[in-house]
């Protein structure tokens, strides 16, 4: 295993849910300090993300808050100033209420499932596209669960 660089990231996404609600998140995050399957092709590394969404009103719900925490998984295609990436996590969540926009996820604690794909530029800004699933895994009924397709923005700091 070699080493990084340990960073803090901040993070911002605009995005909207399945059911064309908003949804606005702000995030904080601590880079691994490890990476893995290091190749002429890339490698594997992560981060903790800790956040915060805000998720806009439905037709039938107010609007709702949920807080987040996941260990996320980071594949980077080579090196340079601009590297592609992938990633992909499962975590935890908790929101205000179990009903967000017409969807009823059945509980307030909920996992949270993401996969996105983006550009690391310059070691310090990334830029990219997410989509986070979130539901009860069928903990409790009903489990309809809810999406957020999204645009993030994260920067090291």
């Amino acid at each position: 295993m070699a080493g990084s660089a340990q960073a803090a990231t901040i993070s911002g996404a605009v995005g909207m849910t399945g059911q064309s609600d908003m949804t606005y998140r702000v995030g904080l995050g601590l880079d691994w300090d490890k990476t893995w399957l290091q190749s002429s092709v890339g490698h594997l590394t992560g981060y903790w993300d800790l956040g915060f969404t805000y998720w806009e009103a439905g037709e039938h719900t107010s609007a709702r808050q949920s807080i987040s925490f996941a260990p996320v998984f980071v594949y980077e295609f080579g090196g340079g100033t601009v590297v592609p990436y992938l990633e992909a996590g499962v975590g935890i969540a908790g929101f205000s209420g179990t009903h967000v926009g017409s969807r009823d996820l059945g509980s307030s604690f909920n996992f949270e499932d993401r996969l996105g794909v983006g550009l690391k530029i310059a070691q310090v800004h990334r830029v990219g596209v997410r989509v986070i699933h979130y539901s009860n895994a069928g903990l409790s009924e009903p489990n309809e669960g809810i999406e957020s397709y999204s645009l993030f923005y994260s920067m090291n700091f």
